[in-house]
């Protein structure tokens, strides 16, 4: 075993102080299992793991292993949304991947179960697994359940973001926006559609690395503590084993996950996190995979936000297991942490709501959730979810409302400045440029909550939340920052959005868009945060997965 460094007779004084936490000198000689937990009372997602922690610590002891819980930091992003605070989250992504390595690293554990939930921390988790190539599985505290008004089931964004916009519009009352306030998020969990953090565990699920249902299962469900447990005590077999996380981090598990969010309408940020994961474990990724794929894999699924079902629907009706078994004529062989391969496991789901995972011969949509545009606007692309656009939206031709910001879009949109047929451009907020490649997800839902879904267009170099519906595109690359296309367009430009055909163009000739660029000086932004300096230094290209080059 790796820590049998630890062992060595010189190595007396660590073992000294390794006893020094209470732990028995018999204790040191089992495999070392490092619970790597985000537990946090900041966040909702996290709130509830220190029962989690508990599960998975008795899964290690019962199987003859040593746990030690050591925990990271933890971001909501939708209490970070709409502010500075947002320009904090993907670089936390980072931060968790290098305190991975550093924890394992520094103490030469044998294994790691990580215990994660939100946006960037279940792909910061995946990133630290790969790099340090260990034993390692993956346990995601889980969705909140959906809230309730009456009958009405309700969940974060359509009914707490998006009816900020009705009631702007004047739909509803004030009254009734503050009751749904305090109902939309009614139990602890990752917010309860196919936002990130729910894609993320489901895609976790199908890569491997967790068990079967561990990315559907509810959070506050005695079953989720059940999978902690189990999972405590799998990480000791596959440590006995020898099992690695790149032994089950393929190629072919890679290609797997595409399908699966594919096949689920997953978030565009699948688009960031897959590529930056596959980086850590050495396999080559371009984010063009989810167009190929996409032509081939079927939206079987109807999630919100666009669709009708929560994640509950999706537990009940059979799962990630379920999906896989829909798919099973184009998901490839690969092994996963519960020592069974992802076929075997797709044949032996049960599928119990026929609407909820659709067979592949009745569809939501003939291709995928995911499209992936280009043009003169997106040399190295961007990202829609087209499972969640309306049939009218995908061939688009707008008049640009151009903001370098944000808050100045949100005001625009707000004081009822964006008219029917606008395309609104939002950038300076890549990678570099924000930096920190904020999320959308204020302005989208007031877009949508107002109405406007269906004559308005959003592009941007930023991100969207997964809970963005309608016509929006993001992750343009290159960057403003970067000196992209998308910072020479001026307000009344004409720009045509055709996604069918994959095109994203900015309607100028090709001489004046020549001239412009010549001409073009990315505004410098000054960078206050220490932090974000040294992140906007290192980042590189969302089609690149917003990795660091160093």
């Amino acid at each position: 075993m790796r820590s049998d460094v630890l062992r060595e007779f010189e190595k007396l004084p660590a073992r000294a102080l390794m006893m020094a936490t209470g732990i028995q000198r018999k204790d040191i000689d089992k495999p070392l299992i490092g619970i790597i937990s985000s537990w946090t009372d900041l966040v909702p997602g996290h709130a509830d793991m220190f029962s989690l922690e508990r599960f998975i610590e008795r899964g290690v002891a019962a199987a003859g292993g040593t746990p030690f819980i050591v925990r990271v930091p933890a971001i909501c992003d939708g209490i970070a949304m709409g502010h500075e605070g947002m320009r904090f989250s993907l670089p936390l992504r980072e931060i968790i991947a290098d305190a991975v390595e550093d924890v394992v690293m520094a103490h030469q554990l044998d294994g790691i179960v990580l215990l994660t939930a939100c946006d960037k921390i279940t792909p910061g988790m995946l990133m630290g697994a790969a790099r340090v190539n260990i034993p390692a599985i993956v346990v995601t505290a889980g969705p909140m359940l959906a809230g309730r008004r009456g009958k009405e089931r309700l969940d974060l964004v359509t009914h707490t973001f998006e009816a900020i916009g009705r009631y702007k519009a004047g739909e509803i009352t004030l009254e009734e926006l503050l009751e749904l306030e305090g109902a939309a998020c009614p139990s602890s969990g990752a917010c309860q559609g196919m936002f990130t953090a729910n894609t993320m565990a489901c895609l976790t699920e199908a890569l491997g690395l967790s068990l079967p249902y561990c990315g559907t299962s509810p959070a506050p469900l005695a079953e989720k503590k059940r999978i902690a447990e189990a999972s405590g005590e799998k990480i000791v077999e596959l440590v006995k084993k020898g099992i690695k996380a790149r032994d089950i981090l393929t190629p072919a598990a890679f290609r797997n996950a595409v399908r699966v969010d594919l096949a689920l309408g997953g978030s565009t940020n699948t688009v960031l996190h897959l590529p930056a994961i596959a980086h850590e474990a050495g396999i080559p990724f371009d984010i063009k995979l989810f167009d190929d794929l996409g032509k081939e894999t079927p939206k079987i699924c109807s999630m919100r936000p666009g669709g009708k079902y929560l994640m509950e629907d999706l537990h009940y009706a059979g799962g990630i297991p379920g999906v896989i078994k829909r798919l099973l004529n184009i998901i490839e062989s690969n092994p996963t942490v519960s020592g069974k391969d992802i076929k075997e496991i797709g044949e032996s789901a049960r599928i119990w709501d026929e609407d909820v995972i659709r067979p592949v011969d009745n569809p939501y949509s003939p291709e995928g959730g995911l499209a992936i545009l280009y043009g003169n606007l997106a040399p190295e692309g961007a990202v829609i979810k087209q499972g969640a656009v309306s049939e009218k939206m995908k061939v688009f031709t707008g008049t640009a409302r151009v903001f370098n910001c944000e808050e100045d879009a949100m005001k625009a949109v707000m004081n009822g400045e964006i008219k029917e047929g606008d395309v609104i451009v939002i950038r300076y907020e890549g990678p570099k440029g924000g930096p920190g490649m904020r999320e959308m997800l204020a302005v989208t839902a007031a877009v949508m909550g107002m109405g406007l879904g269906e004559s308005v267009a959003l592009i941007t170099d930023g991100r969207f939340s997964g809970g963005t519906h309608g016509p929006c595109i993001g992750h343009i690359s290159p960057e403003a920052a970067a000196g992209g296309p998308i910072g020479i367009i001026k307000d009344g430009d004409k720009i045509h959005i055709n996604v069918p055909e994959r095109k994203l163009e900015l309607l100028i000739s090709e001489e004046e868009f020549n001239k412009r660029m010549a001409e073009f000086k990315p505004i410098q932004k000054e960078i206050k945060s220490k932090l974000l300096r040294k992140y906007a230094k290192l980042v590189t290209s969302a089609s690149k997965g917003a990795i660091q080059d160093v």
